[in-house]
């Protein structure tokens, strides 16, 4: 497998974990809302874990100079 090819498999796989974190936050913003959510700072460490993610992909997606 190249190395183009092994980049694109985790530029896929990080793009997937994105969205189901995007969901996630989603439906715990909509748990607050109905105040069904007992431990709000679970929004925080999934907005954490999705800005985490964005930089991967950033890192992943750009070119590498050296």
């Amino acid at each position: 497998m190249s190395s183009r090819e092994n980049s694109n498999d985790k530029l896929i796989d990080l793009e997937n974990r994105l969205s189901d974190c995007q969901d996630a936050l989603q439906n715990l913003i909509f748990q607050k809302s109905l105040q069904q959510l007992e431990d709000v700072s679970q929004i925080r460490k999934m907005k954490k874990e999705i800005s985490r993610i964005k930089t991967l992909i950033q890192e992943v997606a750009s070119p590498k100079v050296k």
